[in-house]
């Protein structure tokens, strides 16, 4: 099912049968009974044993493995689009998901159904099971959620079966479930910090976990880095006999102009200058992932040769980011975006001061306990006339009243309001960004959403887009 915005399409989901539904809830709670994704045991051993027992469905296609702090997903989405316009079948993990679990593992763009991930979960049950058995016997854990996931989308994959897989990594890279693929292809994004408490407290040591992607003799697609990150994925490169393609250096965003939906490019490789490229995506980082996504491409097609302009340009111009940079609403406009740490709150203020004209812009911001509240905060403030803290469903939230003592630090008390529930937190930010238009029709208001994935996802579900 599809409805149009604006003269674009916009997903929002097949109906499922009830019944299904709940047998798909059944699933989903019988796998979040699981170790979360934030619980980390770092060991590729359960996933590899499960893989094997399966016949290691992850070997029966060519893969793409991406990781990085952020644009991961983006640039996933970018590459699919990429991929499949060149007349490939594709295969894509990502994570986390915004409306329904099924979004993780799509084949040929599209999220597999209800009723396929319940018997991809079904088919892999019985090995997952026995290897949790091996693995409580000796001492340790049942597979996480994560993990399990993981086999699903490998093994979903292969029954497909698809040519290429576009895997993101759950988190770091060297110990991550997704690290038993051999990818012929390692993007990675830029490398900021985030996730300390499990991947490190200095970019350095999230480097060398992030490097662990690298194979031997693979394509490395690298992201302009701090130095120090750029000298450790270089130096893992080169003991891996990877060859590499730097931004900056191979790689070039030549031209770049803001445009109505979008922005147009002309992005620069070794095989040559593709120009006029319509990306519907906003800000300077969309098209630093859309050139990692179309070097990688090139790699996988072509062996590095370049592509035919035409198909690169279609396919980026059907590329959708749901959750980036999304406009949900028109008056006020409402901006939703899953920023969550430093780094991304820094290209979305950048990215919304280049493309939209906002006389004021409220904001509605939950953060996660384990992230930079203050650096997200600080970062949003000259960009925000006020703003609503609130929170997700998630138990990770950060307490709404300990984020509006933070917020009134930086923001002033006159400026902050709070509002534990999101749904009353639109509304009171919407009649703020409301409350000083002059002409009663909404132009140049609005609300941005934002500090955590899962608070947009829930806001994209209370606005119909779930």
């Amino acid at each position: 099912m599809s409805t149009r915005k604006n003269g674009r399409r916009r997903d929002t989901g097949p109906v499922v049968p009830p019944e299904v539904q709940a047998e798909l809830d059944a699933v989903y709670r019988e796998i979040m009974s699981r170790a979360p994704e934030h619980d980390i045991d770092p060991t590729l051993d359960r996933v590899r044993d499960v893989c094997e027992l399966l016949g290691d469905p992850q070997k029966a296609y060519r893969s793409i493995h991406l990781t990085g702090t952020n644009g991961k997903t983006s640039t996933s989405r970018m590459l699919e689009s990429l991929v499949r316009e060149h007349g490939l079948r594709t295969g894509r993990f990502t994570s986390p998901h915004l409306s329904s679990v099924t979004e993780r593992i799509a084949i040929d763009g599209v999220p597999i159904s209800a009723e396929r991930f319940i018997e991809v979960f079904r088919d892999v049950e019985p090995y997952i099971e026995m290897v949790d058995a091996v693995s409580e016997t000796a001492g340790g854990p049942r597979l996480s959620f994560f993990e399990v996931l993981t086999v699903m989308a490998f093994a979903a994959f292969a029954d497909a079966p698809v040519d290429v897989a576009i895997i993101e990594v759950g988190m770091g890279g060297l110990w991550d479930s997704t690290n038993v693929v051999d990818g012929d292809i390692a993007i990675i994004t830029p490398i900021s910090l985030d996730h300390q408490g499990w991947l490190g407290h200095t970019i350095e040591e999230i480097a060398e976990k992030k490097a662990g992607i690298i194979k031997d003799g693979a394509t490395v697609v690298l992201a302009e880095q701090k130095p120090v990150a750029e000298e450790i994925v270089l130096g893992e490169a080169a003991r891996r006999g990877a060859r590499v393609l730097r931004e900056g250096i191979d790689l070039e965003v030549a031209e770049r102009f803001p445009a109505v939906g979008g922005q147009l490019l002309s992005l620069r490789t070794p095989a040559g200058l593709y120009t006029e490229i319509f990306l519907p995506l906003y800000g300077a980082h969309q098209a630093h992932n859309a050139l990692l996504a179309l070097a990688a491409t090139e790699a996988l097609v072509s062996g590095g040769g370049a592509l035919d302009g035409d198909v690169v340009g279609a396919a980026f111009a059907s590329t959708d980011s749901p959750g980036r940079l999304e406009v949900v609403r028109s008056s006020p406009t409402i901006l939703l975006d899953a920023a969550h740490n430093g780094a991304g709150a820094q290209v979305l203020v950048d990215a919304i001061e280049e493309s939209f004209e906002f006389s004021r812009l409220v904001g509605v911001v939950g953060i996660l306990e384990d992230k930079d509240a203050e650096t997200i905060l600080s970062l949003l403030e000259p960009l925000l006339a006020e703003i609503v803290v609130t929170q997700s469903s998630s138990v990770r939230s950060h307490d709404v009243d300990d984020l509006e003592e933070l917020a009134i630090e930086i923001f002033g008390e006159d400026r902050v309001h709070a509002s534990p529930r999101l749904d009353d937190a639109i509304d009171v930010a919407a009649g703020r960004a409301e409350s000083e238009d002059t002409t009663g029709v909404g132009t140049g208001t609005g609300v941005l959403v934002t500090g955590s994935v899962i608070l947009v996802a829930e806001a994209r579900m209370l606005l119909g887009l779930g």
